[in-house]
């Protein structure tokens, strides 16, 4: 039975438990912003990319196809069925240069300087000491290279977030908002700050808004499940 004092055992039982609708339509959004991510990188073909925290392969799978034939790409998370899932959907869609790990990012044991690009989509806020994520990932990023880590920004599936946590708070107060990361780096001033304590210099973020229908009050329990 894992260990729930140990947060990366949390974070993985989480998303083990929201595997099966996971990638259910009312769940877009990890494909869209994996997709813009990717796309603002303009990858070379041939690069070589890490995707860390790469969930069921929303940012893995764009990038791979980005970089073909000659490059690749390694996507590491805690999730194991999360890793089934992106390895099922590479399956299916032929992508051969994509490779998917069960991996902790603090504990890669990737030489320096291994990748033309690092990704971290939606996961760098899962580690208590996020400035040491940043430093390991920035370390691994070749001279010349990129790092880019996506965050949720203020106001993120609102309003439903509020009634989610409102209806929270009416039966059990002590667990409102209790495991909530993401508010430490909604900012772009704070996501900044964080990249330089991590030793990024002169780093750059860049808000995007967007909107998410949700269909029905069914669907936002998907939704509602660990972002």
């Amino acid at each position: 039975m894992p260990k729930f004092d140990d947060p990366r055992a949390r974070v993985a039982a989480a998303y083990d438990a929201a595997a099966d609708a996971y990638d259910d339509a009312a769940n877009a959004f990890w494909a869209r912003f994996g997709q813009r991510t990717i796309d603002r990188l303009r990858l070379a073909p041939g690069a070589r990319v890490l995707d860390a925290c790469c969930g069921s392969g929303a940012s893995a799978l764009p990038a791979a196809a980005a970089v073909a034939p000659a490059g690749s790409v390694l996507g590491v998370d805690l999730s194991a069925r999360l890793l089934e899932l992106a390895r099922a959907k590479a399956a299916a869609r032929g992508v051969a240069n994509v490779e998917f790990r069960q991996a902790d990012l603090l504990e890669l044991d990737a030489p320096p300087s291994s990748f033309d690009a690092v990704v971290c989509v939606f996961g760098i806020f899962f580690l208590s000491d996020m400035a040491a994520g940043v430093r390991a990932l920035w370390r691994l990023v070749k001279p010349g290279g990129v790092l880019a880590i996506t965050t949720w920004g203020p106001r993120f599936l609102e309003p439903g977030s509020t009634a989610f946590w409102q209806a929270v708070a009416a039966v059990r107060p002590d667990l409102y908002k209790g495991f909530n990361p993401w508010d430490r780096i909604q900012e772009p001033e704070a996501l900044c700050a964080l990249l330089r304590e991590g030793g990024v210099e002169d780093p750059r973020a860049e808000p995007e808004a967007g909107a998410h229908p949700i269909p029905s009050p069914e669907a936002w329990w998907g939704d509602a499940a660990p972002p």
